[in-house]
C-alpha cells in the first residue's frame, strides 16, 4: 500500500488580468505559496508519493522565482515528487523544467511515450509521460508489469475521442492495468471513477483563476493498493470564486446583498442582481457599500424596471388582446389566482418582446 497526494493544474504565473494590478500581483503570490502548503498537508499526513499530473505552469514564460520557489518547496517533501507536464507546461529544452535545477527527490518525465519509475522504498512503480509539445495524440497502449502498487501519472482528456491534448479512452485505461491513473487536464472534481479494475480521477484545479472554476478547489489524498483505492477530496483553495444571484425586488439592495456575502470574506464574488425595481439600482455605490465583505467585489444589473402590467389592455394589437383576456380572469381570481396570472403575463410579455423574465 502506498499514500499518495495527487494534485495538478496549478498554472503558475496565470495573469489574472480581471483583478487589477495590485489584486494580481497578490494571487500570483498567493498561487506560488501553494506548493509549499501542499508539502506542509503531505509530510503532516506522511504521504510516499506527490503525484503531479502537468499545467503547473501557465505557459512556457514564467517568472525565475516561480519556478526556483516551486522546486524549493517540493525539495521539502520528505517522499518523492513524479511529474508529469502538461499541455501548458510541455517538456522541452526552452520550458521551466529543463532550465531548473530540481532537487534529487524529484522525477519528471520528459518524453512523450509511457516510461516506468520503480520505487521498491514504497513498493510501487509510477507510469507516465510528457507533453513535448502544445499537442499530444492518444498514447501508445501499454500494460503495466510491476509487482507492488502500479500507478499512472498523465495530463488528458478521457473521453473526447478529437481531442488534441492526449485523447484517453477508458478501454486504454483499462488494458493498463494500473491500480490508479493520477491525471490532469479538467479543472473539476469529478469523483474517482473506473475503467474496469483501474481507478482513476482528476482532482480539479487547486485555485480557480475566474467565473468559470467556481467553488471548492483542492487534491486528492489517501492510499492505493492492489485492487484498493481509497482517496479523499481536500478543499485546499486559498480562495473560492463564487457567483450569487439576488433578487432585489421586495428589499433594499445593500441589505439583501450582504447576507448573500456572508462568510464570503475571502472569495472573489459576482453579484448578480434580479427582480423587479422601482429604479435601477446603482452599481457603482452597491460596490463601494459591499467591497469590504470579500475580497473582491463585481456587481452586475440583471433587475428590470416595474411597469404597469396592464399598460395597454384592450388595444387594437395582439399584446393588447392577450391582456384584456387574462385581466378578465385577473378580475374574477382570489389572491393567489391573481398572483399566478400576474406571473402568466410576464412570462407573455416577455416572449411577444424576445427578451429574457
Amino acid at each position: 500500500m502506498v499514500k499518495i497526494l495527487h494534485a495538478a493544474d496549478f498554472h503558475l504565473d496565470s495573469p489574472f488580468g480581471a483583478l487589477g494590478e495590485e489584486r494580481s500581483r497578490q494571487r500570483r503570490q498567493e498561487c506560488r505559496a501553494l506548493a509549499g502548503r501542499l508539502v506542509d498537508y503531505a509530510n503532516d499526513h506522511g504521504a510516499d508519493l506527490l503525484l503531479l499530473s502537468g499545467d503547473l505552469f501557465d505557459g512556457e514564460r514564467v517568472y525565475a522565482q516561480t519556478a526556483e520557489e516551486l522546486a524549493a518547496a517540493l525539495g521539502r517533501f520528505h517522499g518523492a515528487v513524479i511529474i508529469a507536464p502538461g499541455n501548458h507546461d510541455p517538456y522541452h529544452h526552452r520550458s521551466p523544467y529543463a532550465r531548473t535545477l530540481w532537487p534529487e527527490n524529484v522525477h519528471i518525465f520528459d518524453k512523450n511515450t509511457i516510461e516506468a519509475l520503480e520505487f521498491p522504498q514504497y513498493g510501487c512503480t509510477v507510469y507516465g509521460a510528457a507533453f513535448t509539445a502544445a499537442e499530444s495524440g492518444a498514447p501508445q497502449p501499454f500494460v503495466a508489469r510491476g509487482e507492488g502498487v502500479n500507478l499512472l501519472v498523465l495530463h488528458g482528456d478521457v473521453g473526447a475521442a478529437d481531442s488534441r491534448y492526449r485523447s484517453l479512452t477508458p478501454a486504454w485505461l483499462a488494458q493498463s492495468g494500473v491500480d490508479y491513473a493520477a491525471l490532469g487536464h479538467v479543472h473539476e472534481f469529478r469523483g474517482v471513477q473506473y475503467a474496469g479494475a483501474t481507478a482513476y480521477a482528476y482532482p480539479g484545479c487547486p485555485e480557480g483563476r475566474g467565473f468559470d472554476e467556481l467553488g471548492e478547489k483542492g487534491f486528492l489524498f489517501g492510499t492505493v493498493d492492489r485492487g484498493s483505492v481509497e482517496l479523499r477530496f481536500v478543499p485546499f483553495a486559498r480562495r473560492r470564486y463564487a457567483v450569487a444571484e439576488v433578487d432585489v425586488t421586495d428589499g433594499d439592495a445593500a441589505h439583501v446583498a450582504l447576507e448573500a456575502l456572508r462568510g464570503r470574506e475571502e472569495d472573489v464574488v459576482r453579484l448578480l442582481l434580479t427582480g423587479e425595481v422601482e429604479e435601477q439600482p446603482d452599481v457603482a455605490r452597491l460596490t463601494e457599500q459591499l467591497s469590504d465583505f470579500c475580497w473582491q467585489l463585481e456587481v452586475r444589473d440583471r433587475t428590470r424596471t416595474r411597469q404597469d402590467l396592464w399598460q395597454g389592455c384592450g388595444e387594437d394589437s395582439l399584446r393588447g388582446l392577450f391582456l384584456q383576456n387574462l385581466r378578465e380572469e385577473y378580475d374574477r381570481a382570489d389572491e393567489q389566482g391573481r398572483a399566478a396570472i400576474e406571473q402568466a403575463v410576464r412570462y407573455g410579455l416577455a416572449a411577444m418582446e424576445n427578451r429574457e423574465l
